[in-house]
């Protein structure tokens, strides 16, 4: 006997693959909307993260600017203290600048030269004397450039006069004029001065 099977099974293998179809449709919409989530949820615990260490991070960074207005506070004390240092040095050196200046001047000075005017401003001292001739101011100003408490003697001038003698004749002279720096203590060399005894 012949079996027909009349049922329209074009439309049910029709209908089935349109189910199937649907199926998986739903099943990668659920895929992709649970892979979103999970994608979104790491990004937030990403962004989470990273927020927490950059405020961790600017937490650092004021402590560590905080620091920096110290340390520099610090220095700006520690120059002047040094500044007030240098001050005092600077004073306990010229105390005795005046001692050095005359003593150095009458060991320099050549026979046959006399001073007239010494003249100190700040570290610069102005000489004034008169020479019995030009290579006595050389000789002057040599002993001044070896000098361990004067640097860069320099003349300034150097004018030819007469002076009369009682007996009616007269002499040539020159009267001359230079400068040069005074050392500080601080810079020149060590120097011994003469001893001084105390008096009795």
């Amino acid at each position: 006997m012949i079996r027909l099977n009349l049922l329209p099974h074009r439309e049910a293998a029709r209908k089935k693959m349109r189910d199937q179809f649907i199926a998986s449709v739903v099943l990668a919409a659920l895929v992709g909307v649970g892979i979103s989530l999970m994608g979104f949820s790491w990004y937030q615990a990403a962004i989470h993260n990273q927020r927490a260490i950059n405020a961790l991070l600017d937490a650092e960074i004021l402590t560590l600017d905080q620091q920096i207005k110290d340390i520099k506070g610090l220095e700006s004390q520690i120059e002047a203290l040094q500044a007030r240092q240098r001050t005092v040095e600077d004073v306990q050196s010229d105390r005795n600048q005046s001692v050095h200046l005359l003593l150095e001047l009458a060991q320099q000075l050549p026979p046959g030269v006399l001073l007239t005017k010494v003249a100190q401003t700040d570290q610069l001292v102005l000489i004034s004397g008169t020479a019995q001739s030009n290579e006595q101011v050389s000789e002057l100003l040599r002993n001044l450039a070896s000098s361990t408490w004067f640097s860069k003697p320099e003349l300034l001038e150097s004018v030819a006069a007469t002076m009369a003698l009682p007996n009616k004749e007269q002499r040539a002279l020159f009267n001359f004029s230079l400068r040069a720096v005074l050392m500080r203590a601080t810079d020149a060399p060590a120097v011994m001065l003469p001893a001084v005894s105390p008096r009795s």
